[in-house]
């Protein structure tokens, strides 16, 4: 299953209604927020949940009791989960939802899931493929890149799904375009089914720049609140209408 050409992230791991009124919270805001943004262009969901008290979530019981939702309501959208440990979670836990949770489409950090060595990694990505579950690799600079050649069987090939991170560990969490460069030259022109998604009021250049060099896009509330001219968005289908365009 390829990635889809423009994916909401509407919520990550931590922001509430104190950082915005409409980051979705509940599964029932959560299938809301997807059914608008679907209609305002996009094609597919990356989901986070959340516990009673608004906390990061990853359940592999409460991902299915989703995933069944968002396919009753919304058919037709892809959804993908995380397994994004939120400073919750230990590496054997994401393995095991990214592996149990019912999902085709899962992202996982090779930085978070190698915490405890590299051999719960390379048994993941095996048994994944195996399954036929379609794991994005979550890549925050190049250096994790190199690390996920070393553990990743066969390597990067053509479908190796790929989501280029910017802006996430640079302060303020401003990122901007030229933060690219170094994934596409560690890339150096091999195939491979790419993304990106970025951080505060450049995410909307960054998304424009991914898009001219051939990647796809993740846009929505987990990385920015901001249009590309500073002011605040009315909500996450607002953030896709925003990029829709550059498709």
């Amino acid at each position: 299953m390829p990635l889809p050409r423009l994916m909401v992230a509407p919520n990550g791991a931590s922001k509430t209604h104190d950082d915005h009124p409409r980051v979705p919270l509940t599964l029932w805001e959560v299938v809301r927020c997807a059914r608008e943004c679907m209609a305002a262009g996009a094609d597919g969901l990356h989901l986070h949940l959340r516990d009673d008290e608004g906390g990061h979530l990853l359940d592999s019981g409460a991902y299915r009791e989703a995933l069944a939702e968002l396919a009753r309501a919304l058919p037709g959208l892809a959804v993908q989960v995380t397994t994004e440990a939120g400073g919750r979670y230990l590496p054997a836990h994401q393995a095991h939802v990214a592996l149990h949770s019912g999902a085709e489409m899962v992202s996982v950090s090779v930085r978070e899931i190698c915490r405890d060595g590299e051999g719960l990694a390379a048994r993941l990505y095996a048994e994944a493929e195996a399954r036929g579950i379609a794991v994005q690799h979550i890549l925050y600079d190049p250096e994790d890149a190199m690390h996920l050649e070393r553990v990743l069987p066969g390597g990067v090939q053509p479908e190796t799904q790929l989501i280029f991170v910017l802006g996430r560990y640079v302060a303020g969490q401003v990122s901007e375009p030229a933060m690219l460069e170094p994934f596409l030259r560690w890339l150096g022109g091999r195939a491979a089914d790419w993304a990106v998604c970025a951080f505060g009021q450049g995410e909307s250049a960054c998304l424009r720049a991914a898009r001219a060099a051939g990647g796809k896009m993740r846009v929505g509330f987990e990385n920015s609140l901001l249009h590309e001219d500073g002011s605040l968005a009315a909500d996450n289908a607002a953030r896709v209408r925003a990029v829709a365009g550059f498709v």
